[in-house]
């Protein structure tokens, strides 16, 4: 058989060569496929500009891919510090006015205490220092009910809109004898927490946080036992404890917070019980108690009004891209790194292998199928295959040479 025939896949209807066969080149049975590495691909003359159309839109598609990830590495950037948590020292104390029989005022003429409820932030980094009841929602005094009775024995404070918030509270009332007081503070929590009813409480683990924490835990729970219903995603398949909680055996994932409401209570608040004493070796003493309160980052304004600043962005650009740039050049720096490490620990190998990579590379640009140092030999025909290659490549002829002939006559005879 001739070196430049070409045959088809076995199997395929006997026929002329061309138009079955002219999709690609032709292969041999029982030979692989020869694979080019893209990276070193290089285009056929006749492939040239649709090879180059292709490489502009995947070098515009590269682009808008960096700028893509680029501005979602901006938008992380800016993403604000968290609230943190910091100390919050309680200071309770009172004073004793013993009676004076000789005071001009009436004020003088009756003994009476001052309690006193104090506190400030530990470790307080910011310029401007909170006040302490700016980290309380309410504060509720109560006295001992039997000295001073059902009307005058709860002290209130409750934060309005129009409150003037203040360093401490003081209470002052007439009295001789020591008292037993509870005091209790709510905490003014930003985002607003809840208290999980006792029995989803006890499910997630939870006690007191945020409506968006507890969905996310719920929403844990169902991922981590697969409660998801596997057909209808929408729809949650409630277990055992679920439908104690929610009592329905099936809901959607939509309808949690609506039926958290009932679910959720008003937080607990801190109890602190004192006694006011009157005692004169007792008037020094003062109670102290750390609370854990959570605060603003004190860069969180900074970076907020910087980044608002329309002054600063191009200044905020530049950097940006600067980082970008360099980000760019330390991979490309990788990419050489790599090259010459490899080529470092076994130049006769990596030699090897890029000169075999180079040899596939060539045989697809000159259109070289097979092998052509196997081709040379004898052997190479002798293969089961040549036999059926030999009997197409000649009934191709045939029906070529008598569709000449069919053509001749059908001239001939018009």
């Amino acid at each position: 058989m001739p070196s430049g025939a070409r045959m088809p896949h076995q199997g395929a209807p006997m026929g002329p060569p061309g138009p079955p066969y002219g999709g690609s080149p032709a292969v041999r049975p029982g030979l692989p496929s020869p694979v080019m590495e893209p990276s070193r691909k290089r285009p056929a003359p006749s492939q040239q500009v649709q090879q180059q159309q292709q490489q502009q839109q995947q070098q515009q598609q590269a682009v808008q891919n960096r700028a893509r990830n680029a501005k979602r590495r901006k938008m992380a950037d800016k993403i604000l510090p968290q609230r943190q948590k910091r100390k919050l020292r309680l200071y309770i104390s009172n004073t004793f006015n013993p009676a004076r029989p000789d005071a001009d005022d009436s004020d003088g003429s009756i003994a009476s205490w001052e309690l006193r409820v104090e506190g400030k932030l530990l470790d307080d980094p910011g310029k401007q220092k909170k006040k302490f009841s700016s980290f309380f929602k309410s504060l509720v005094i109560e006295l001992d009910k039997d000295l001073y009775g059902p009307d005058n024995h709860l002290v209130e404070w409750h934060r309005t809109p129009t409150t003037q918030e203040t360093d401490g509270f003081q209470v002052k009332r007439p009295g001789d004898v020591s008292v037993r007081c509870t005091l209790l503070l709510m905490l003014d929590y930003q985002p607003p927490q809840f208290k999980l009813d006792p029995r989803l409480a006890r499910l997630l683990g939870i006690h007191t946080q945020t409506r968006s924490c507890i969905i996310q835990a719920l929403w844990q729970y169902v991922k981590t036992n697969k409660l998801q219903d596997s057909h209808d995603k929408e729809y949650i398949n409630c277990d055992k404890y679920f439908q104690q909680i929610f009592d329905c055996p099936r809901l959607k994932f939509s309808e949690i917070p609506q039926r958290l409401t009932n679910l959720l209570l008003p937080p607990d608040p801190i109890v602190i019980n004192h006694v006011i004493s009157v005692d004169p070796n007792d008037q020094k003493k003062t109670a102290c108690y750390d609370i854990d309160v959570e605060v603003e980052d004190p860069l969180k304004s900074q970076m907020s009004s910087f980044l608002l600043s329309t002054a600063n962005q191009q200044e905020i650009a530049s950097l940006d891209n600067k980082i970008h740039e360099t980000i760019e050049s330390i991979n490309q720096l990788k990419i050489q790194r790599d090259f010459m490490l490899s080529f470092s620990r076994d130049p006769k190998g990596y030699i090897q292998d890029w000169l075999k990579s180079q040899s596939r590379d060539l045989k697809l640009m000159t259109d070289v199928v097979g092998n052509p140092e196997e081709e040379r030999r004898a052997a190479f025909y002798h293969e089961p295959w040549s036999q059926e290659a030999v009997s197409r490549y000649f009934y191709c002829k045939i029906q070529q040479r008598r569709q000449e002939l069919e053509q001749a006559l059908a001239v001939r005879n018009t």
